[in-house]
């Protein structure tokens, strides 16, 4: 029976690591191939150099406009997000995953339809709504088959796909950008796969919420409930550093493919893409997994190692993206892969301390109240805040990089100072409400 148990709970944990996997996919096209759709989209933005090569006119609008494309994703994940969490207390989770999955594909398929601005403005705002029943409440699914103990490495494990995921988005968005098919065909071949872990949700058994807890009772918490989760102090601080390192890096992977190819003067964009790629899916698993490792392993001796380690990664990480702007290439993909590594070291960590000073009847909602707090003050906002600052300022996207790079010392800061209060209110998160109503 256990060996039942254990298999099951593995394979629950590799479909939720494969739709993660085509979430960071389908997230990162669109940044992958940002020039040619450009060049499809605003075809009054483009002229001709002497070469009879296209080039971008004077006109101010086009970054800002292109900005917008990623923030219209994140405004409807941010806001749809608490209203899956809300409905997680009265269906079937694995049930609204599917539904968010297959939404998602669908919406992705539909951006290589788009032949104007608007319709592909309406398909990212339909990606972001079908991420958003998923982002909220597959945490709460692996904190319910995975006690304490072995949650942050479970966790940790399970963040793995953001690096690889979002590695195979630049590599592949970039190779079919380039390629004859063209970038169209990158939004259509993600549709299938994605369609297939649909389908796989749909049969899958729902646990018990709380059951890797040992919380007895079923608990349906009120909005009132969630006031609880601001009174912990590693909640607000976690969320707050998360907020800082989201509006920083959203903005950044949003627009680096473009600014490495046009701004610093690299070659063709397949090959910067296909880089990119390798440095984030490398840097990420080693980083994602050591810095659960780290955490975990440091509890015997740190109560609060999940915040520090994430605090003096993020400290590192800062110099390392300022030198990163000024630095010549090709030493700057070291900068720049310095960089990824320290920024994904917290991946595992901070969605630990999420999930572990949470009450479980509270976990879906506050998972979806993180996710609406880190996106609405981040990267929903911080890519066409890049655009902007990028046109105001006569193209100069150094200086809207740096500004982003402070948001990452300020993370850092936030999560050093929740280190304290770890272990005090991950005791507490089974205190917050009463079992039984």
């Amino acid at each position: 029976m256990k060996d039942n148990a254990h298999s099951f709970r593995l394979f629950a944990l590799l479909l939720l690591l494969a739709i993660n996997l085509f979430n960071y996919i389908d997230r990162t096209i669109l940044s992958a191939a940002i020039p040619k759709i450009q060049r499809d989209l605003f075809p009054e933005h483009f002229q001709s150099d002497p070469g009879g090569n296209p080039r971008p006119t004077n006109e101010q609008t086009l970054e800002t406009l292109t900005g917008l494309l990623g923030m219209a994703f994140m405004v409807s994940y941010m806001v749809a997000a608490p209203v899956f969490g809300w409905l997680a207390d009265y269906c079937r989770r694995w049930w609204l995953v599917a539904l968010g999955v297959a939404v998602w594909s669908l919406a992705s398929g539909a951006s290589g339809l788009a032949v104007t601005y608007g319709i592909m403005l309406a398909t990212r705002c339909f990606v972001g709504i079908g991420e958003a029943a998923y982002g909220p409440l597959a945490p709460t699914l692996l904190s319910d088959y995975y006690p304490l103990k072995v949650r942050g490495m479970v966790l940790s494990l399970f963040y793995l796909a953001i690096p690889v995921g979002s590695a195979l988005g630049y590599a592949f968005g970039g190779i079919m950008a380039d390629s004859w098919l063209g970038w169209r065909w990158a939004f259509y071949l993600v549709v299938p796969p994605g369609l297939l872990l649909a389908l796989l949700c749909m049969v899958m058994p729902e646990p018990p919420v709380g059951q890797s807890d040992r919380v007895q009772g079923e608990y349906k918490p009120r909005l009132r409930d969630f006031v609880a989760l601001f009174k912990s102090p590693s909640w607000v601080l976690c969320t707050a550093g998360m907020t800082a390192m989201t509006f920083s890096i959203g903005g950044i992977a949003y627009w680096i493919p473009k600014y490495i190819h046009e701004y610093r003067g690299q070659p063709e964009l397949g090959e910067i893409n296909t880089v990119f790629g390798i440095i984030v899916v490398a840097t990420g698993l080693t980083a994602t997994f050591l810095g659960g490792l780290a955490g975990h392993l440091l509890q015997r001796w740190f109560s609060g190692s999940y915040f520090m380690v994430s605090g003096i990664a993020m400290l590192l990480a800062f110099p390392l993206s300022v030198l990163f702007l000024y630095v010549p290439f090709p030493w700057a993909w070291w900068l720049l892969a310095g960089a990824c590594f320290c920024l994904f070291f917290n991946t595992g960590p901070t969605n630990t301390i999420l999930a572990n000073t949470a009450h479980p009847a509270l976990r879906a909602g506050g998972f979806a109240l993180n996710i609406f707090i880190i996106h609405a003050l981040g990267d929903a906002i911080s890519p066409a805040v890049i655009g902007w600052v990028t046109d105001k300022t006569g193209g100069n996207m150094n200086l809207a990089f740096l500004l982003m790079s402070t948001m990452i010392l300020a993370g850092g800061i936030c999560w050093l100072a929740g280190t304290p209060f770890l272990e005090r209110d991950t005791r507490r998160a089974l205190e917050q409400l009463p079992e039984r109503r």
